[in-house]
């Protein structure tokens, strides 16, 4: 029995008759496959490699090395907290402990009902105004716990409507 092909499937092939052809193609097939389904399938490793000539190690090699290829669907809403040295000298650390704390996880965790992934990131580029964090798309400047605790509060009340 034949199954039909999945969406993730379809934009998987797609990248791949999109890039494979091209030079260094391996980076931008795998920004294509996650920028259109949000994560890189496992099962997508094997028919890159096969595409591109290399092997399954090496194409996961690059996907593991680079934090922002992932391969499982992402949370909801992805929270990153700059670890670079102005914000560290702003508190970020004492930041990043407390948020840890109140989400329950660590870097490179989602929370158990799946809404809220926390990523370190080296510079969000807002120096003068850190710790700086960044939600999804939106940049805060100026956390502290209690501004952060506040965000937190947002993000659930969103989920809950």
């Amino acid at each position: 029995m034949v199954q039909a092909a999945t969406h993730a499937d379809i934009v998987i092939a797609q990248a791949i008759t999109d890039h494979a052809h091209q030079p260094g193609a391996l980076l931008p097939l795998l920004h294509a496959i996650q920028g259109e389904l949000g994560y890189i399938p496992e099962s997508a490793i094997p028919q890159i490699a096969r595409a591109l000539h290399q092997s399954s190690a090496e194409v996961h090699g690059v996907i593991s090395f680079y934090h922002q290829f992932h391969t499982h669907p992402p949370a909801r809403h992805r929270l990153q907290i700059c670890r670079a040295e102005a914000c560290q000298a702003r508190g970020s650390r004492a930041l990043e402990q407390h948020a840890r704390q109140c989400l329950g996880i660590d870097f490179h965790e989602k929370t158990v009902d799946g809404a809220i992934q926390l990523d370190a990131v080296y510079c969000l580029g807002n120096c003068a105004t850190g710790p700086n964090v960044r939600v999804d798309d939106q940049l805060k400047g100026r956390m502290d716990n209690a501004r952060f605790d506040a965000l937190l509060a947002q993000l659930r009340e969103e989920e809950s409507v």
